[in-house]
């Protein structure tokens, strides 16, 4: 037979308003901690991520010569690992996107610098202009991976 606990009216509220607070299932969402890209020739990554992007390089945990560290976000980072990477073409709908206070600043450093730059469609030197008014266009890293750049707020 079971024991059944004595409670008075206002302490079962308190246990009760307790266990419905604390589910038997945690409902803590998952949070972004980082993202990884494999390169082939990391210098030419870092170059890459530091100078076109400004992207902060941030000490390296395992304190090797293959990944770089980079801040990319308040507590989120991005490593780039140098390694033997897949030459398989890389598509547009699989991108990171990072965004600037200026697309038209920001395409003025990829002319300088020589970078291409396309919409979503694929038409090379075009702004794509979204329906809720932010402007992005489209690049490739070093080893192929597809960055979208926008100016949203």
């Amino acid at each position: 037979m079971l024991n059944y606990i004595q409670l008075k009216p206002s302490a079962f509220k308190i246990a009760l308003i307790l266990l419905l607070s604390f589910p038997l299932v945690s409902s803590a969402q998952a949070v972004f901690n980082h993202a990884a890209l494999c390169s082939k020739d990391l210098k030419k990554s870092n170059a890459f991520y530091t100078s076109v992007l400004n992207l902060k390089i941030i000490p390296n945990p395992f304190k090797d010569t293959v990944h770089t560290w980079y801040n990319i976000a308040p507590n989120v980072a991005m490593h780039v690992i140098q390694g033997d990477c897949s030459t398989a073409p890389k598509l547009i709908g699989d991108h990171i996107c990072f965004s600037v206070p200026s697309i038209t600043k920001f395409i003025a450093l990829l002319n300088e610098k020589k970078i291409t730059y396309r919409n979503w469609k694929g038409v090379a030197g075009q702004v794509e202009h979204r329906v809720d008014g932010v402007s992005q266009v489209y690049i490739q890293d070093p080893d192929g991976y597809w960055i979208e750049i926008n100016d949203a707020k």
